[in-house]
């Protein structure tokens, strides 16, 4: 069975010229991380695994599933007003 958390999210990033690193999914831009935190992001991806750098990029974007979305869809305030 395949472990969610190992496949790829679709993120990427690119360190310009000025030390500034664009963090990316599918290409688009999603966060901008300068200064100290894009050095700390650097040197955490720099020893980081490919599922493992996934996983950070999605944190630092804010874009990550927190595991509660099922548990959200079946509360009573988000089923709809037919039941």
């Amino acid at each position: 069975m395949n472990d969610p958390a190992q496949e790829p999210l679709g993120f990427s990033f690119r360190q310009r010229k000025g030390g500034a690193v664009q963090l990316l999914r599918h290409g688009k831009l999603a966060s901008t991380l300068r200064g100290a935190q894009a050095a700390e992001f650097m040197a955490e991806v720099a020893a980081a695994s490919e599922a493992d750098a996934q996983q950070l990029m999605a944190r630092r974007t804010g874009n990550y599933k927190r595991g509660n979305e099922r548990a959200a869809s079946q509360h009573v305030r988000n089923r709809g007003r037919d039941t």
